[in-house]
């Protein structure tokens, strides 16, 4: 797992331009703590950071294969989880290795396979390989987009990077974000390509990206598609059984020391026994969970958190026998400014997802200490059906995104109702988030012959977070795991897994009348009762109203202040009533106001961007 960054150039000599280079390449340090390395040509300069997790010493890069007609570079962030078949196919066909990396698994498949290469992977990766055969850059990403990777088109070539701080760190890019980037920032619906920064854009999931002398062009290589489902009920959650042991195998290997991101839920706690039978005998599985101080004791039900994690975590562990360690936080590190712009900055953005941020942030830190590797539970809801309003007909036939419809019952939509009134009416959200939409849907799969409305419409649900809502989930994870220097891998997003499931009818998804039927047939026997029955619980978020307080004293200072560039984007009125409540009767729509208002100040003060705000539609 890495980080990656460049610059292709055909009318400059970039062998003069190493400062820059370096520069790019130095913000992707988080990502590669364990070793750097720099590549310069006439044509193009290539940075790495490197985290090691196969082969330690032989996974070098920027990994380059000389031709006597060019040599051929490659930057590959990522694990191909399939790179030991591919090696011995490659071998078959007469290629040598020098190591046992699966970076040059990916190289060596270049040359046999050309851009036919990705269809071949099976992992997570974005990965650039500049052909010096054909002066030609590839930018190629996996199916899901759970690794990420951004460009920025110029008049002469591409600058690109894991993140969006590696190419902003070239001067030639300008630090702008338009009215259609703010539109982005604040509508939660992820639109495909979108990177928030006026002119940059990020590679697609399941995309190829060529840039050559004759400019840039894009190719899928990889969609979901509708295909007729043909499997009987047994035999769907026999294979769903078979391809989660078989991606739990494969994600498991790791040269350096490994765990499971542990919830409590159906999906965290399946990974976690999966993991645990694959190793059953060689190794007790590490499992890590997060907590607050305490939630146990202290925890209210609400509509969304029926129940506490914690009891149900060590359900798991006990029944599974992991070695097992909550991270328990406390509400000053949660609230700490210096947590929050760790969070920030790794994300490039003010998302204004507060505590959910910091507290995974400080999870994942804590988690360095013991392993490098962890595998988690994200995507499954996306993948089986597992949010309640998938369930809820009110929000799931809403006419736009469910998630935004389900939020929609919220005061204050998520924090938005903190917008200075004048920025609202001319961000002009739901008109945004209709078009978007509607995009989104003109690009669903159909199905030839499928008549049942509720089926039709459950596949168009699927699909829109497949697509939209699990890049926002996914993006999340990666930021701020690779921030902290931790590869964090996802089983439930593995390419077959999803074209199965997408494919199985929605009344299967359901069959005992519940959320996620396949996922927990396919999984019972390995899991206690509790967890079993256990209603859909999202990721925790502390009940502490001292974290209230805090977020309320950081704000009144900061409107005392009254010299952060976010406040022109804020409604200081409004803010003002919400740091006058009393910290208890503060809901969580005005929570995450605090909490956005605070991520915005940070983010003027770490990125300084320039909002053109009479440009971008």
């Amino acid at each position: 797992m890495c980080g990656i960054s460049g610059w292709v150039s055909y009318r400059r000599d970039l062998r003069q331009e190493r400062s820059t280079a370096e520069a790019m390449n130095v913000t992707m340090a988080c990502r590669g703590p364990d070793a750097q390395g720099l590549w310069l040509d006439r044509h193009a300069a290539l940075g790495h950071r490197r985290l090691a997790i196969i082969d330690l010493p032989g996974g070098v890069q920027p990994m380059t294969e000389r031709t006597p007609d060019g040599d051929v570079v490659l930057l590959y962030s990522g694990e191909a989880y399939n790179y030991r078949e591919l090696r011995d196919e490659l071998r078959r066909n007469g290629r040598r290795f020098r190591t046992d990396s699966d970076t040059e698994v990916v190289l060596r498949g270049y040359l046999e396979w050309g851009v036919d290469l990705p269809e071949r992977l099976n992992g997570m990766f974005a990965f650039a390989i500049w052909d010096g055969r054909t002066e030609r850059l590839h930018l190629m990403r996996d199916r899901m987009g759970i690794k990420p990777l951004y460009y920025f088109p110029t008049d002469d070539g591409v600058l690109f990077g894991s993140e969006p701080k590696a190419i902003l760190a070239n001067p030639m890019v300008p630090r702008e974000v338009d009215l259609e980037g703010l539109r982005e920032l604040f509508s939660m619906c992820k639109t495909p390509g979108h990177a928030i920064w006026r002119g940059m854009r990020e590679v697609e999931p399941g995309t190829l990206v060529t840039v050559d002398r004759s400019g840039l062009r894009t190719h899928p290589y990889w969609q979901l598609r509708s295909v007729a489902h043909t499997d009987s009920r047994d035999d769907t959650v026999a294979r769903v059984r078979e391809l989660l042991d078989d991606i739990v195998r494969r994600q498991l290997v790791s040269d350096v020391p490994r765990c499971i991101l542990l919830s409590g839920g159906l999906d965290s706690s399946a990974v976690t026994a999966l993991a645990a039978e694959q190793l059953r005998g060689k190794e007790t599985v590490r499992s890590f969970a997060v907590d607050f101080v305490g939630q146990s004791e202290n925890f209210v039900p609400d509509d969304l958190r029926a129940t506490p994690d914690t009891p149900y975590v060590h359900d798991v562990a006990r029944h599974v026998g992991t070695d097992h360690q909550d991270i328990v936080l406390a509400p000053e590190g949660l609230a700490d400014p210096s947590v929050r712009a760790a969070a920030v900055r790794s994300r490039d953005l003010p998302l204004g997802l507060g505590d959910l941020d910091q507290s995974l942030l400080l999870l994942f830190r804590a988690i360095r200490e013991h392993s490098t590797m962890a595998l988690s539970g994200e995507s499954a809801d996306e993948v089986f059906g597992g949010y309640a309003w998938f369930h809820d007909p009110a929000a799931r036939d809403a006419g736009t995104f469910p998630w935004l419809a389900a939020l929609e019952r919220q005061p204050g939509r998520g924090g938005s109702s903190v917008l200075e009134p004048g920025l609202r009416e001319r961000l002009g959200l739901e008109g945004y988030v209709a078009q978007r939409y509607e995009e989104a849907m003109a690009q669903v799969p159909r199905l030839d012959g499928e008549r049942d409305p509720l089926e039709r419409r459950m596949r168009e649900v699927c699909f829109l977070h497949l697509t939209r809502f699990v890049r926002v989930l996914l993006d999340r994870k990666d930021r701020l795991s690779m921030a902290t220097g931790l590869e964090v891998r996802v089983p439930f997003c593995d390419h077959r897994l999803v074209e199965y499931v997408f494919n199985t009818p929605w009344s299967m998804k359901t069959f005992d009348g519940r959320e996620k039927s396949l996922l927990r047939a396919a999984t019972a026997d390995l899991l206690p009762r509790s967890v079993l029955n256990r209603v859909k619980s999202p990721y925790p978020s502390t009940q502490d109203p001292a974290y209230v307080m805090e977020l309320q004293t950081q704000v009144r200072d900061m409107l005392s202040a009254g010299n952060s560039p976010a406040l022109d984007l804020l409604d200081r009125g409004r803010l003002q009533e919400i740091i006058s409540a009393e910290p208890g009767q503060v809901d969580t729509a005005d929570r995450s106001g605090l909490e956005r208002t605070l991520d915005l100040a940070v983010w003027f003060e770490l990125e300084r961007p320039t909002l053109t705000l009479g440009t971008g539609g």
